[in-house]
């Protein structure tokens, strides 16, 4: 008689809970990996097609294809039912070249960058992208500066190259100061790069925030849903007069307000339970 106990029906709910979830996390983990196959298999077939509209459109490689790419990615949120909620969004249309910085989560970043991204505006990315099929070739038709940052020194010598060509051609450039793509509820330390640019260039920083995309897309939890980005475009920070001894000062001042911001927008705090950028110091 015990044993028919133990089977009684219904089973105690603790009991169904334990029977229930490997199921239910085999569905939520194979949910997450067919969508980001899906967003995978979009890209490449999206750039593909971008391609061949970039070429017969302007013949090569040029900064203007952006505008042809712009309109293909911005496309992908419809897909995965994202929605962007933007503010200060004007302060990127000054027809003026600056170095845009922003925080990179994951490979969503693409849809966000494209949502808000100006004219004229050219992005610095790993020189491993060049290599990623159809992927790799509409990022070089759209003027994407690829650097190899296992080398130092010829990333170093690209940037003054960028710097040069920057004001002279009055372009934007956006870059990921972080490096790689961070999914804590924190920013990475910065590298020096895109204020040494700014710097050399003499042209202003503008910051760019996204909020955290963690409660809709989380790889670790197998989490994507749908979901909101809150993007938030800060006032530009001069560099004139500024030479590369300021650059420490320049980089902690630009990680502490990006810091604050996206605290606020994440509705987040620190790991000191307070939205004080400062309580945590810059490493």
């Amino acid at each position: 008689m015990p044993c028919l106990e133990l089977w009684a029906w219904p089973p105690p709910p603790l009991l169904l809970a334990l029977l229930l979830l490997p199921p239910l996390l085999l569905s939520r983990a194979a949910g997450f990996y067919a969508k980001i196959g899906a967003y995978c298999l979009l890209c490449l077939l999206f750039s593909a097609a971008a391609s061949v509209v970039c070429f017969l459109r302007h013949g090569g490689r040029t900064v203007r294809n952006m505008s042809i790419i712009k309109r293909f990615v911005c496309v992908f949120k419809y897909f995965y039912g994202i929605r962007f909620e933007k503010r200060g969004e004007e302060k990127l249309h000054d027809d003026k070249p600056c170095v845009i910085i922003s925080n990179h989560q994951s490979i969503l970043d693409m849809m966000g960058l494209m949502e808000i991204l100006p004219k004229n505006c050219i992005q610095i990315a790993k020189r491993e992208l060049l290599y990623t099929g159809p992927v790799g070739l509409i990022m070089y038709l759209g003027g994407v500066i690829f650097i190899n940052r296992k080398r130092t020194s010829t990333a170093m010598s690209a940037m003054e190259e960028v710097g040069n060509t920057l004001v002279k051609e009055n372009l934007k450039v956006w870059i990921y100061p972080e490096g790689t793509r961070n999914e804590s509820c924190d920013l990475l330390p910065f590298k020096k790069g895109a204020f040494y640019l700014a710097v050399q260039a003499q042209v202003p920083i503008i910051p760019v925030v996204y909020s955290s995309f963690s409660s809709f897309y989380n790889p670790k939890k197998k989490i994507f849903t749908s979901g909101k980005i809150k993007v938030e475009v800060l006032d530009p920070i001069k560099t004139e007069g500024l030479t590369v001894n300021d650059i420490p000062d320049l980089l902690e001042t630009c990680r502490s307000v990006m810091r604050e911001t996206f605290f606020r927008l994440s509705d987040k705090l620190n790991e000191n339970g307070t939205n004080d950028p400062t309580s945590q110091p810059v490493q």
